[in-house]
C-alpha cells in the first residue's frame, strides 16, 4: 500500500469514528461523493432532506485536508488554512445552521479550519476584517459572492479556492439568483481552473440538466461531473385529516379553521410542530385561530414567514431549535435546509400545489438519518383531498416537479460586467469566453454581447447622453468603472435581484415587525386594523418607507394579501389529479381521501361526469346571473386565465359579446347574458394553438404589463437606483422611472434588448405561455365533451364561488353562496325521492 493510500485509510477511519460518536453509518452515497472529491470531481449530490447531503460534501475538502497533513498530533500548532471552501446558500436564514453544521465536524475532528459566514446580516466590522484575512470556509449568498467580486483585491481572495458547495441547487436554479451564482462560479473558475463545484438538491425532477447547468462547460482534462443519488431508504409518511361531514358543494377555503380541534390534539400529541401554509395571509389566520381557541398556547407557539423581522425571525428559530417551542406556523420561510431536530411532526394546510414542495417540507420532520418524516395534511376545501391522494401516488411514482434553467437573462449579464469590471477589470474578448462557459449564456451570440458592452458604456445608446449611465470604460483595452460612484452605487443594488416592493412595519414607539407590500398598506387609512407577525395592529401613518401601528385592542382586522400568494398547480400534480379522478370515475375509491369524496364525485357523475384522461369537459349551465361555460382543462390556475381571456377574445372578436371570465386551477368560467351555443367545431375553434402568441398579446395590455415587467428588469441591470439603505425610493417612484425610460426605448431605441427581454419574461412567468401552448396541443388530441347540466355542478360551484367572492362584499357572498348551496341540495333531494 502506498503512503497516500495508507494515510487515506487512517482519514476513513477518522470520519468512520466522527460518525459512530453520533450513532450513524456512513451511506453508500457518501462515500461515493467523499471518492468523488478526491478524485477532483465535481458533482451533485441528490438525496431525501435529512439524509446528509451537507456531510457529503463537507468531508470532502475536510478529508482532502487531512490527507495531506497525516499527523493530528501537529493539528493544533497548525494556522487555520486560507480560504479553501465556499459554501453558497440561497437563504440568509440558512447561513447560521450551516456554519453550526460545518463548525461542529471540524471541532470534533480537531482541525484548525475556521468557519465563518458572510450575509447581508453580518456586520461591516466583521466583513472587513474577513476581507483581510478570510477564514478557511465561509458560507455566503450568490448576493455576497457577487459583492466580494466587486472587490479590486477579490483573485487574491479567492487564490487558494479549492471547492464551492451550493446547497439548495433547486431552490437557485430556474431564477436570476441562479443564474447569478452561475457567473460567479465561471469568474472563479476562471481563476482556479481545477476547482471543484459540488450542489445539493433534495427534490428535482430533472437532475442531468441541474448538473449541467451546475458545473458549466468542463475543462478537457477535467474528470467528468458526477451525479450522486442518495438510494438509500427514508420514510415519509402522509396522511390526511378526514373531516367529519363533507359537503356536496364545496369552494375555496369552506372548511376555513374548522378543523382547529382536531389539529389542535395532533399538536399536543407531537413534541414540536411546523403548521405550513401556502400563504402569509393564511399563516397569520390560523396564528390568530390558534392562540385565540387555544390561550394555553401563549409562549409556545410562534408565527414566522419571510415578511417578519430578521431578528424577530432568529429569535424564533433558536427557540425551535432548542425545544422551547411546541408550534410554529409558517410559510416556506422554513421550507429549506435548516435542521430543527425537535420537530417530530408536520402540518399542512391546504394543497401544497407542488409534489416537490410537500416532500421538502415532510422533510422537515425527521431530519436525521434513519428518522420517519411525518406529515399531516388538512384539507381547506373538499377537493384538496383528491390532491392529497394525488400527491401521495406521485410521490410513489417519482413524479417530481422539473426546475428549467433560465436562458441569457442579459440584466444579470449587465449587472455582472459591471461586477467584474469593479473587481479586477476585464478585457472584453476573454470575458466573453468565461461567459459562454455557463450553461444561461453558453450560446450568447457576439451581437447580443457587443449590445451588453454598449448598454454598460453608454446606456445603450438612447441614454449616451447621461452620465450616470457611461458606467465602463476601456481605454487601454480593459474595462473599468468610470467613478467611484458609479462602484458605490453598484455594490448597494447587487441584491436587487430579490428585491420587492415592501414597507417596513415599525411600533409607533420604536420596534421593528417585518415588512409588508406597499400596494396592501396603499389601501388602508390611518386607523385601520390589520393582521401582522401575530398581532391585532391599527395604522397610525406611513412615513416614507414605514408604516407606524399601535397594537390594538380589537380581535380582528384585515389580513395582508402578498404577490407570493399566487399558486398554482404544479403539471406534475394537476396530472395525478387527472389519475385519482379517472379511478374514481371507474369506481375505484382506493384511499381514505377519495372514499371521503365519493359523494361527492358520485354526484358529478350523476349530474355530469367525472373527467377523464384524453377528454375535455365542457359544461354549461343557467343561473339567475345568466349563461355560465365551465371548461376543465385541469392545467393550473395560470393557464386557465390565459385561457379564459384567449376563448373570450377570440369569441367577442368574431361576434361582438359580453363575457366575463374567471379561473382556478381545475377549470375556467365564461358568463355571459346570452347562451354561447357554441358546437365541438367552434370550440376547436377557439382552443386552437393557430396564431397563439399574436392573440395572446393582442388579448391582453402586453405593453402595460411589460412596462410593469421592466422595472425589475431595470432594477437588476443598473438603470434606476433604488435609494440609499434607510431611504429606500417608493414603488411607486421606482415605477415611475422605469415606466419613464421603458417608453424612451420603446420610442428611440426599439430594437433594445430588455424591451425584448420584458416581453419575453411577461410570456413566460405571468402569462405560462409554454404552459398555456402544451395545453391546447394536449387538447386537440382529446374528445370534447360538451354537457348541459342545466345547475352548477360540485365540480363548477367553486370555480362559480370564487368568482363572485371577488364581486361582493363578503357578508354578502356568504349570504349568497349558501343561498345557491341550499338550491343545489333541494335539486339533490327532489332526485333522491324520485
Amino acid at each position: 500500500m502506498t503512503t497516500v493510500a495508507s494515510h487515506h485509510v487512517k482519514t476513513i477511519e477518522l470520519v468512520d469514528a466522527f460518525y459512530a460518536a453520533r450513532g450513524w453509518t456512513p451511506f453508500p452515497f457518501q462515500h461515493a461523493a467523499w471518492d468523488a472529491y478526491q478524485a477532483g470531481a465535481s458533482g451533485l449530490i441528490h438525496a431525501p432532506t435529512g439524509m446528509g447531503k451537507s456531510y457529503a460534501a463537507w468531508l470532502g475538502p475536510l478529508m482532502a485536508w487531512i490527507d495531506a497533513h497525516p499527523e493530528p498530533a501537529t493539528w493544533a500548532k497548525l494556522p487555520a488554512p486560507p480560504l479553501t471552501v465556499l459554501w453558497i446558500t440561497p437563504l440568509r436564514a440558512l447561513a447560521t445552521d450551516t456554519t453550526a453544521t460545518l463548525q461542529a465536524a471540524v471541532a470534533e475532528l480537531r482541525l484548525p479550519w475556521t468557519v465563518e459566514k458572510r450575509t447581508g446580516d453580518t456586520a461591516s466590522s466583521a466583513k472587513a476584517r474577513q476581507r483581510q484575512k478570510p477564514p478557511t470556509a465561509l458560507v455566503t449568498t450568490p448576493e455576497s459572492l457577487s459583492l466580494l467580486l466587486s472587490y479590486p483585491e477579490s483573485e487574491a481572495f479567492f487564490r487558494h479556492l479549492q471547492c464551492v458547495v451550493v446547497d439548495e441547487w433547486h431552490e437557485l436554479l430556474g431564477s436570476k439568483r441562479g443564474v447569478q451564482t452561475e457567473l460567479g462560479l465561471a469568474r472563479l473558475r476562471h481563476w482556479r481552473p481545477a476547482l471543484r463545484v459540488w450542489g445539493l438538491s433534495a427534490t428535482l425532477g430533472n437532475l442531468d440538466e441541474a448538473l449541467a447547468v451546475l458545473v458549466g462547460v468542463p475543462r478537457a482534462e477535467a474528470p467528468p461531473p458526477r451525479l450522486i443519488a442518495g438510494e438509500a431508504p427514508k420514510e415519509l409518511r402522509i396522511d390526511t385529516l378526514i373531516p367529519a361531514t363533507m359537503e356536496r358543494f364545496p369552494w375555496a377555503g369552506h372548511l376555513g379553521t374548522r378543523l382547529l380541534a382536531p389539529v389542535v390534539e395532533a399538536v399536543q400529541r407531537a413534541r414540536t410542530t411546523l403548521i405550513f401554509t401556502n400563504t402569509r395571509a393564511q399563516t397569520e389566520l390560523w396564528f390568530q385561530a390558534l392562540i385565540h381557541a387555544y390561550p394555553e398556547f401563549a409562549g409556545e407557539i410562534a408565527l414566522h414567514h419571510g415578511s417578519i423581522d430578521p431578528t424577530l425571525r432568529a429569535d424564533i428559530e433558536d427557540r425551535l431549535r432548542d425545544g422551547r417551542l411546541r408550534c410554529v406556523v409558517c410559510t416556506s420561510s422554513l421550507d429549506l435546509g435548516v435542521d430543527f431536530s425537535p420537530v417530530d411532526q408536520v402540518i399542512q394546510i391546504g394543497s401544497p400545489k407542488g409534489v416537490a414542495r410537500l416532500m421538502q417540507r415532510a422533510g422537515r420532520s425527521g431530519h436525521q438519518p434513519g428518522a420517519v418524516s411525518r406529515i399531516l395534511c388538512v384539507p381547506t376545501h373538499a377537493f384538496e383531498l383528491v390532491e392529497f391522494a394525488a400527491v401521495r401516488q406521485a410521490i410513489e411514482a417519482g413524479q417530481i416537479e422539473a426546475r428549467p434553467p433560465l436562458h441569457k437573462p442579459l440584466d444579470v449579464l449587465a449587472q455582472h460586467l459591471v461586477t467584474v469590471a469593479l473587481g479586477s477589470g476585464f478585457v472584453a474578448a476573454e470575458l466573453l469566453a468565461e461567459v459562454r462557459t455557463t450553461h444561461a449564456y453558453a450560446d450568447l451570440s457576439d451581437q447580443e454581447w457587443a449590445w451588453a458592452l454598449g448598454f454598460v458604456t453608454n446606456g445603450g445608446g438612447a441614454l449616451r447622453a447621461y452620465e450616470q449611465y457611461n458606467k465602463l470604460a476601456a481605454p487601454d483595452g480593459v474595462y473599468r468603472p468610470t467613478s467611484r460612484q458609479i462602484a458605490q452605487y453598484h455594490r448597494m443594488s447587487i441584491g436587487t435581484i430579490t428585491s420587492d416592493g415592501m414597507l417596513k412595519v415599525s411600533y409607533l414607539k420604536g420596534g421593528a415587525l417585518g415588512t409588508i407590500e406597499e400596494s396592501f398598506i396603499a389601501r388602508l387609512r390611518p386607523g385601520d386594523r390589520f393582521v401582522f407577525a401575530g398581532h391585532v395592529l391599527e395604522l397610525v401613518i406611513v412615513k416614507e418607507m414605514t408604516a407606524y401601528v399601535r397594537k390594538s385592542n380589537r380581535s380582528s382586522g384585515s389580513v395582508p394579501q402578498w404577490m407570493g400568494s399566487r399558486m398554482q398547480l404544479s403539471s406534475q400534480l394537476a396530472g395525478a389529479v387527472r389519475v385519482q379522478l379517472a379511478a374514481a370515475r371507474a369506481g375505484r375509491y382506493d384511499s381514505a381521501e377519495l372514499m371521503a369524496v365519493r359523494p361527492l364525485l358520485q354526484l358529478q357523475q350523476r349530474w355530469s361526469r367525472i373527467p377523464a384522461p384524453g377528454e375535455l369537459l365542457i359544461e354549461s349551465a343557467k343561473t339567475r346571473e345568466g349563461y355560465h361555460t365551465f371548461v376543465y382543462p385541469l392545467a393550473g390556475r395560470l393557464v386557465h386565465e390565459g385561457l379564459s381571456t384567449l376563448v373570450a377574445f377570440r369569441l367577442a372578436r368574431e361576434t361582438p359579446r359580453t363575457l366575463s371570465a374567471f379561473a382556478t386551477d381545475y377549470g375556467f368560467e365564461l358568463l355571459s347574458p346570452k347562451p354561447l351555443a357554441l358546437t365541438e367545431a367552434d370550440w376547436r375553434r377557439y382552443l386552437s394553438t393557430d396564431h397563439l402568441l399574436e392573440d395572446v398579446l393582442a388579448c391582453v395590455n402586453a405593453t402595460e404589463l411589460a412596462r410593469r415587467q421592466f422595472r425589475d428588469i431595470a432594477r437588476v441591470a443598473g438603470l434606476i437606483f433604488a435609494g440609499y439603505p434607510g431611504s429606500r425610493k417608493q414603488t411607486r417612484q421606482l415605477q415611475a422611472s422605469s415606466g419613464l425610460i421603458f417608453d424612451v426605448f420603446a420610442r428611440y431605441d426599439p430594437e433594445n434588448l430588455l424591451l425584448d427581454q420584458a416581453r419575453r419574461e411577461v410570456l413566460q412567468q405571468q402569462l405560462d405561455l409554454v404552459r398555456l401552448e402544451a395545453t391546447l396541443a394536449a387538447i386537440a388530441h382529446q374528445d370534447l365533451v360538451l354537457v348541459e347540466t342545466g345547475r352548477l355542478t360540485p365540480l363548477a360551484f367553486p370555480i362559480w364561488a370564487q368568482r363572485t367572492r371577488t364581486q361582493v362584499s363578503s357578508e354578502d357572498w356568504n349570504t349568497r353562496v349558501q343561498r345557491m348551496v341550499l338550491e343545489l341540495e333541494a335539486v339533490e333531494e327532489k332526485e333522491k325521492k324520485r
